[in-house]
């Protein structure tokens, strides 16, 4: 990995003196499907999940950017991109993601999360894509629902008790370490006072109004929740990607998956968890990885 390291922090250094650009492409539905673009190179789609924009992989991109061109779409409902729309479903995002394949000509898609899980759907449609990396899709295996916790969000949420939706996200899915042992009466207020605090930037809103939009990532991952052996026929090389810290069902869902992916390679990252490809914590495991397979 030491050779991995020097290799993908020269390539930062690179991508840090290239500049993003943005473009939209329409979906099927002539929604607006609104992305950053930044490198050179073949094509490289970068799918964020829950409660995000692709504002988070900013850093990761900056490390492809070298060796690809990068596209970050937002989802749509957040930032660059048109609404969720009346007829929302799975199907949706996998119209949306082969739009900006068309537009793009890119064959090699990277998802996170529920990203990864519709990246996973797409990917038995889409024959353009021929390299899919996913970090850590919450699947339904083992007997354990990744939505387990969705009710609570749900009813929180209907009753305008946003902050106290965001913790049952955030202890709900165990993405942030520590947050399950702490009591809801500790971390409601603190939450609150963050989501008041928080300005969002020119790229994207407030988390505060992130928060509902985990609604529709709810509905893809229980739209997922089907027999997995539906992917023992997909064609493309997959490269699945989860860490040391991350909750356990995640990564019995990555040993499920290889187990039935018959192209199918996978890569534990040490010391890092489900957030491991944010700007601020660990990007450079994650493109030092997609360096090589893609």
């Amino acid at each position: 990995m030491a050779h991995n390291d020097i290799r993908t922090g020269a390539a930062a250094l690179a991508g840090m003196a290239m500049t993003f650009e943005t473009g939209a492409v329409r979906s099927s539905d002539g929604t607006t499907i609104g992305y950053r673009r930044i490198g050179v190179g073949p094509g490289l789609v970068l799918v964020h999940g829950a409660m995000m924009t692709g504002q988070l992989f900013e850093m990761l991109a900056r490390m492809l950017a070298d060796r690809f061109t990068v596209y970050i779409p937002d989802r749509r409902g957040r930032g660059l991109s048109g609404p969720f729309g009346p007829d929302y479903s799975i199907q949706t995002e996998i119209d949306d993601l082969a739009a900006l394949l068309r537009e793009t000509n890119a064959h090699n898609v990277f998802g996170l999360s529920s990203g990864a899980v519709i990246s996973l759907h797409a990917a038995r449609q889409l024959p353009q894509i021929t390299k899919l990396a996913l970090y850590e899709p919450p699947l339904a295996t083992g007997g354990v629902s990744p939505t387990a916790w969705s009710g609570r969000y749900e009813r929180d949420l209907d009753a305008g008790k946003t902050a106290s939706a965001f913790v049952s996200v955030l202890k709900g899915t165990g993405d942030v370490r520590g947050m399950a042992v702490l009591p809801r009466a500790v971390l409601v207020p603190l939450m609150a006072l963050f989501l008041r605090m928080d300005k969002g930037d020119t790229d994207h809103g407030p988390l505060r109004e992130l928060v509902p939009t985990v609604r529709y990532d709810i509905e893809v991952v229980r739209a997922a929740e089907t027999d997995l052996s539906v992917f023992s026929t997909l064609q493309c090389d997959t490269l699945l990607l989860g860490g040391s810290r991350s909750a356990g069902y995640l990564g019995v869902a990555l040993r499920r998956l290889a187990a039935i992916l018959p192209n199918a390679r996978s890569v534990t990252l040490p010391g890092v968890g489900h957030t491991a490809t944010f700007n601020d914590e660990k990007p450079q495991l994650v493109a030092a990885e997609l360096r090589e397979f893609c």
